[in-house]
């Protein structure tokens, strides 16, 4: 199972022909979601499942060989994620305000597309929820975070934390004094929509 982030034109016939390219070079497509869309560019998520024996570059190839599109992201991803919605979140958020902010971290990774993510106190950084993919610490490091207290976004190099490689890190704050950090590896950067949901989302916890 793949994800590709796809920019493309934003005109009747894009996301068919990037569809028929991908099938074409043999990818299943199991689910699309528009993620941004500007002044005649979009840009999509695909959760592709790839048939062993076709190579994932030629998915790629497939994509861009198409005029004004281009691959902006592609990774494995988890199979069992799914492309969960931000309202089934919010029901369970809405099910059980007590643990809201624990749900909406674990609940992360497969709503924002990324690595891991953590609860953390802005103060100190002390690590309150966690993913199990995210660095298995007490703190994080809030010298190399910055601040917390308004959403944000950071590129932080290898070795920002002893073993960790590179990392792209979008945070927001909770209404208490904790913060939801989100963390891909690599990439790629948050866009402005990703970081208005996850304001939004954030805000909803109570």
């Amino acid at each position: 199972m793949f994800l590709l982030r796809v920019g493309l034109p934003d005109r009747p016939g894009s996301l068919g022909a990037v569809a028929t390219a991908m099938g074409t070079a043999g990818a299943d497509i199991q689910a699309v979601e528009i993620v941004e869309k500007y002044e005649g560019f979009a840009v999509d998520d695909f959760m592709v499942e790839v048939p062993l024996g076709t190579l994932p570059d030629a998915l790629i190839t497939a994509c861009t060989s198409i005029p004004g599109v281009t691959v902006l992201w592609f990774s494995h991803y988890p199979e069992g994620w799914g492309l969960q919605a931000d309202v089934a979140v919010l029901d369970e958020m809405t099910e059980n305000p007590d643990r809201a902010e624990a749900i909406l971290t674990h609940a992360a990774p497969a709503v924002f597309r990324v690595n891991w993510a953590a609860q953390i106190d802005r103060g100190d950084g002390r690590v309150i929820a966690r993913t199990a993919t995210a660095p298995d610490v007490d703190q994080l490091p809030l010298a190399r975070l910055g601040s917390l207290d308004a959403p944000r976004c950071v590129e932080l190099a290898d070795d920002w934390l002893p073993g960790w490689p590179e990392m792209v890190i979008a945070a927001a704050p909770f209404k208490d004094r904790s913060a939801l950090v989100l963390a891909r590896k690599g990439g790629p950067a948050f866009i402005k929509s990703e970081l208005a949901r996850l304001r939004h989302l954030t805000a909803l916890t109570t």
